[in-house]
């Protein structure tokens, strides 16, 4: 008689395995369940705290550079007085920028640097730039102001310190960021201290600082010019910091020249005179005068220039053949005598100075009008910053030899 064996005896490996596999599928769609209400959960957060996504958002472009605020400093590198229709020489105006640039990178932000800079018409008379009675106000205002790109190469500084200009299309995103932010978005500063902007949170997590120019120039912010730790960008940055074409100008300019030396002359707008009650003439820098006029430059500068050297001069100086004399001992040369090469790239004196500057810079032997510092060499050896004490003026070498 034959048996059968019962068909649970075989169908039981089979149960295992399906109740096994509808555990795992069971599992899964627990697994997904639980992360699509996690997810909702972290959505419905976010959507009601949007701060929330900018922060994560600032947090990942810190990473890179850490400048993902900004700082604004007003439409105008110079404003002295209460007169913004005039503004000072590059020089001056430059100490303003370098002061903005210095906040910029002490609170790590990006600076929102004006689009234009104006030049001084006592700047602008002289040189490559010529102007006409004839000229419409747009050829005026072109004469009185020129592009800030045009005289910096800004990718070039936001190497060491982030710049956006403020008519560019980022600046004009950042607007409208810190409009949808609220009193997240922008603070309206003056008169506070940079550590306070630095470490206040109310300050610090705040996307744009609006530290609004007073009526004096930048630099008045930057007044302890003496404490060496508080300067973080040198004297020779801007100058180093020229457009590109200005740089290639100059550097087509000092290969002409070969091996030389350079000095700049400082006079024109140095040279205040005014008289007293007696009638008396008086003066704020007593030796400048008499100091760069030739023969005393001749005298000056022998111990550092050998006779027969190439000497590359720069000057504020309007009298024609002013320093000729100083041919007798050097091969004296001019930005003038490069016009062929200046008169293609040069759109004002800003420019021209700058080209200058940069030739100067190159030379074997630099002399200066005034001391910067310690190290330099000199013409005078009248401060360049005076107590506007009025004092007669010295033609005389006073005993002094050559």
């Amino acid at each position: 008689m034959a048996f059968h064996k019962p068909l649970r005896n075989k169908q039981k490996p089979r149960s295992r395995i399906l109740i096994f596999t509808i555990s795992i599928v069971a599992s899964a769609i627990l697994y997904l369940l639980s992360s699509l209400v996690s997810t909702n959960e972290f959505s419905f957060s976010t959507a009601k705290t949007p701060e929330n996504l900018v922060v994560k958002s600032n947090s990942q472009q810190r990473e890179p550079n850490g400048n993902e605020k900004y700082l604004y400093w007003g439409n105008r590198i110079d404003c002295p007085g209460k007169h913004c229709e005039s503004c000072e020489g590059l020089g001056h105006q430059e100490s303003s920028l370098r002061c903005a640039l210095e906040e910029a990178m002490f609170l790590r932000r990006t600076f929102v640097m004006p689009s234009r800079m104006c030049i001084n018409p006592i700047h602008n008379k002289k040189g490559i730039l010529r102007q006409s009675n004839n000229s419409s106000s747009e050829e005026r205002w072109a004469s009185s102001s020129c592009s800030m790109d045009s005289l910096y190469d800004l990718d070039l500084m936001s190497n060491t310190v982030p710049v956006i200009l403020d008519n560019s299309k980022m600046w004009y995103r950042v607007l409208s960021t810190s409009m949808k932010l609220g009193d997240r978005g922008i603070a309206h500063v003056k008169g506070v201290s940079r550590d306070d902007l630095k470490e206040k949170s109310g300050y610090s997590n705040i996307l744009l600082i609006n530290r609004t120019a007073s009526p004096l120039s930048w630099f008045m912010e930057c007044k302890d010019r003496n404490n060496r730790s508080a300067i973080m960008l040198p004297y020779s940055f801007l100058p180093s910091m020229a457009a590109k074409k200005l740089r290639d100008v100059a550097e087509k300019i000092k290969v002409l020249l070969g091996d030389y030396d350079a000095i700049h002359v400082r006079r024109g707008d140095k040279l205040k005179i005014r008289k007293d009650r007696f009638g008396v003439e008086r003066t704020l820098h007593p030796h400048l005068d008499r100091d760069t006029r030739p023969e005393f430059i001749l005298c000056r500068i022998a111990k550092w220039v050998p006779p027969g050297r190439t000497l590359f001069l720069a000057s504020n100086e309007r009298t024609p053949g002013f320093f000729s004399p100083l041919s007798v001992r050097y091969k004296l040369t001019y930005s003038s005598n490069y016009s062929s090469i200046l008169d293609t790239f040069v759109e004002n004196n800003y420019q021209l100075f700058m080209i200058e500057r940069l030739v100067m810079m190159g030379a074997k032997t630099f002399i200066r009008t005034f001391k910067g510092d310690d190290t330099d060499l000199s013409l005078t050896d009248d401060p360049k910053k005076n107590s506007k004490a009025w004092q007669l003026p010295i033609y005389t070498m006073d005993g002094e030899k050559c």
